[in-house]
């Protein structure tokens, strides 16, 4: 197998190898959602979907230019809370 080939050519136990790198992916797509939480959080000058939720009920956005928008933050936060869950057990 791959993963035990390049763990004893880096004289690691293949555990840690698997542990690593599933703890640097699952980094990494945190860094994406993030970023994409960002700017959507600086485009509605909000803080969560909750926010942008409200400012919709207020009128302050037209429900029709944030639909999209919306449901990207809401899909975001849950996909961001998820990986968050899984980096705190490893």
């Amino acid at each position: 197998m791959l993963i035990e080939q390049v763990a004893q050519k880096l004289q690691t136990k293949p555990e840690v190898l698997e542990r690593e790198g599933l703890k640097l992916y699952l980094e990494k797509k945190l860094r994406v959602i993030e970023s994409e939480l960002f700017l959507l959080a600086h485009r509605y000058g909000v803080r969560d979907v909750t926010e942008l939720d409200e400012m919709i009920k207020q009128g302050r956005f037209h429900e029709g230019e944030a639909f999209e928008d919306y449901f990207d933050f809401d899909y975001f936060e849950h996909e961001q809370e998820k990986l968050l869950q899984v980096l705190e057990k490893l």
